[in-house]
């Protein structure tokens, strides 16, 4: 396994205070705000963690309020809303200095069948080994990227991407919002079920705002646009093991009142749809930008 996944697990490990109280950490590596995902992932722990174990999450919904601090640990305190015959609510806030910078609905369902459709992964998209990978765009882009982005381009990670089309990257042409990205874990992920759950909502928050700016001929490291994740959604429709590449289909219906909506579709390699996520995020303009 390699050392950025076990990093990855570990902070998703949270630390049992109370009954119904946990404290998670974040990686010391120099950003200024704790990514979304680690706050999504983490939270989805908590609730996991005072939920029977053959009940399986399904959805969640959270609002982002204020920026997380990476150098304070978070501590997530879960509302057991109702245990019913069938499905199990809870709900988690997550609190840093006092204040709650995200909150998290989530619901859990006894596993159960029932009808069966899905829509089809997209058409003509070249497999992962047809691609650039992630050396080879580091070198070939990261001189074009602000220095706290070009860190983390640089070290070790436990989310590896493959972008299917690298226009966004090399132009400011004004593109449709969609595209495609493969995305793996770089290490083996244990065979428990909640716990490919959580990476799975950890990695849902990755490249889905880009996709809102590509109409616009514009990227998220523009010094004149404020960006940040304001909700995110997330249904799990199927269990899948993170053993292989998952291709992330996304595409933004809507950009309107300094707002970006984005959504996605996480598929297997072989076209099964296992989640949809949805976020809409801030995209502001700042004033007197340098």
């Amino acid at each position: 396994m390699s050392a950025a996944m076990q990093e990855l697990l570990s902070i998703l490990d949270l630390e049992p205070l109370e009954r119904n109280l946990f404290r998670g950490r974040s990686p010391q590596v120099g950003w200024q705000r704790v990514f979304g995902g680690q706050v999504i992932g983490q939270a989805l722990v908590a609730a996991q963690r005072t939920v029977a174990t053959e009940r399986h999450v399904h959805s969640l919904h959270g609002y982002f309020m204020r920026p997380g601090d990476p150098s304070t640990p978070i501590i997530y305190e879960v509302d057991r809303i109702r245990d019913g015959g069938s499905f199990t609510t809870r709900r988690v806030v997550a609190i840093q200095h006092g204040e709650a910078i995200f909150t998290l609905a989530a619901s859990f369902q006894l596993r159960e069948d029932g009808l069966e459709h899905q829509m089809p992964a997209p058409l003509d998209v070249p497999p992962p080994e047809k691609l650039l990978g992630e050396k080879q765009l580091i070198a070939a882009f990261i001189d074009q990227v602000p220095e706290n982005i070009r860190k983390y381009w640089s070290r070790e990670r436990p989310i590896e991407m493959k972008p299917v089309s690298l226009t966004h990257y090399v132009s400011r042409e004004k593109l449709p919002p969609v595209q495609n990205i493969w995305i793996r874990a770089t290490g083996e992920v244990p065979a428990d079920e909640p716990l490919r759950a959580a990476v799975l909502a950890y990695l849902s928050d990755m490249t889905l705002l880009d996709t809102a700016t590509f109409a616009h001929g514009r990227a998220v490291f523009d010094r004149d646009l404020q960006v940040a994740s304001l909700d995110h959604a997330m249904w799990f429709h199927r269990p899948v093991a993170l053993d292989d590449w998952l291709l992330y289909a996304q595409d933004s219906p809507n950009a309107s009142g300094g707002r970006g909506l984005t959504r996605g579709g996480i598929y297997t390699r072989d076209g099964v749809l296992v989640a949809s996520v949805a976020q809409e995020g801030l995209i502001r303009l700042r004033r007197n930008a340098q």
